[in-house]
């Protein structure tokens, strides 16, 4: 019946869009995997959350360490706690976890007819992906805030000096003559070794000028996140009429804490913009000094300046010349028919590598990607 594939349709755009939070957050969600979670809901009650969540908590997790992210994830992407055990025996679930082709039978159709209430969660969570964090309610901006817990971006890498022992890549001499020593003075095996890359600085500069003010509490939450992510390799900046070092309050472990602690040290919060004069503390006392250093800079800004562009060009340009990648985030250009027209983000482009948006959960999602593939 239409009804019935329509239905199905619903449960399968939901399984793939929790599979998308599931990477977002850190676990592999890989395409068998997932479709192994098809197969099992297949056979379950879809309106039962429990059922959904062990269905997916047995094909989707890979190993322990994914247990805490599938957890968080399912109470982000379905609006509910972790639903608790249930009472059906052991083998039971190891029969639900075994992989199968989704059946396209009327009578495996049937399971997902009562589907609709599950599918409008999940729709509304991916709906909310794609909204304007400035347009949203309290209750979106309250699951908007867990779909942020389930946000784990990647660092970018550096190649490094060091090298350690492989079993492929260039020969190591020294090695390889010690192995041959104990061997009796003859070469019998070539020892290899490879670079060891290490994390690059991921350097955050986050305008909270009144212009910002709609769009800062979600780009400090993004933020947050990077910090706790890589603690020792991330640096996160105010900017505004004066700028703020607030690196160490985004390292406590809550969000609302660490952006209240982040509040708190901000003394010039949805005050004018003096993007050129900023700029240049950050670089005299900072960036100059290995901060910006082979760094990925990422500034989020909408690019008004209240002070003069030439400064501005001149320190984005300085910028440039000191950064392994500039990232320019302005939450309008995610707006249909933006061009950056602001005297201020017209001065900044020549210099940026890459101009991205940053208005809805979906943009920081590509953010997170454009940082890593920096």
């Amino acid at each position: 019946m239409p009804e019935t594939r329509d239905g199905a349709r619903d449960v399968v755009d939901t399984v793939l869009g929790f599979a998308r939070t599931l990477r977002a957050a850190g676990v592999t969600a890989s395409p068998d995997r997932v479709e192994a979670m098809l197969a099992a809901v297949g056979h379950l009650d879809v309106l039962d959350a429990s059922d959904v969540y062990w269905a997916g908590r047995l094909t989707l997790c890979a190993g322990p360490d994914d247990l805490d992210r599938y957890d968080a994830a399912f109470a982000a992407w379905f609006g509910g706690e972790r639903p608790r055990a249930p009472s059906r025996t052991a083998p039971e679930l190891r029969v639900v976890s075994t992989m199968a082709p989704l059946g396209d039978g009327e009578g495996e159709g049937e399971e997902f007819s009562g589907s609709e209430e599950l599918a409008v969660q999940a729709s509304a969570a991916e709906v909310l992906r794609h909204r304007d964090v400035a347009e949203l309610s309290l209750a979106e901006r309250e699951h908007l805030r867990r779909l942020f817990t389930v946000l784990r971006p990647a660092a970018p890498m550096r190649p490094s000096r060091r090298r350690r022992p492989s079993s492929a890549g260039p020969v190591h001499p020294a090695r390889t003559v010690r192995r041959a020593l104990r061997d009796g003075g003859e070469v019998t095996r070539l020892m290899h070794r490879r670079s060891a890359p290490r994390h690059r600085r991921v350097v955050l500069l986050v305008d909270v000028s009144g212009s910002m003010s709609p769009y800062a509490d979600a780009l400090l939450r993004f933020a947050h996140v990077a910090v706790r992510a890589r603690p020792s390799s991330t640096e996160v900046f105010t900017i505004g009429t004066r700028l703020t070092r607030v690196t160490r309050e985004l390292r406590l472990r809550d969000p609302d804490r660490a952006l209240a602690a982040t509040g708190s040290a901000i003394p010039d919060w949805s005050g004018g913009t003096r993007l050129g004069e900023v700029l240049k503390a950050f670089l005299d006392r900072w960036g100059q000094r290995g901060t910006a250093r082979g760094a990925v800079v990422v500034v989020c800004s909408d690019g008004w300046e209240r002070g003069g562009t030439e400064l501005l060009g001149e320190q984005m340009a300085r910028l440039r010349r000191l950064a392994h990648a500039v990232v320019w985030v302005n939450p309008h250009k995610g707006r249909e028919g933006y061009e950056p027209l602001a005297g201020g983000m017209r001065a900044a482009l020549p210099s940026v590598d890459v101009f991205v948006a940053g208005h809805s959960m979906a943009a920081f999602e590509e953010l997170s990607g454009v940082i890593q593939r920096a």
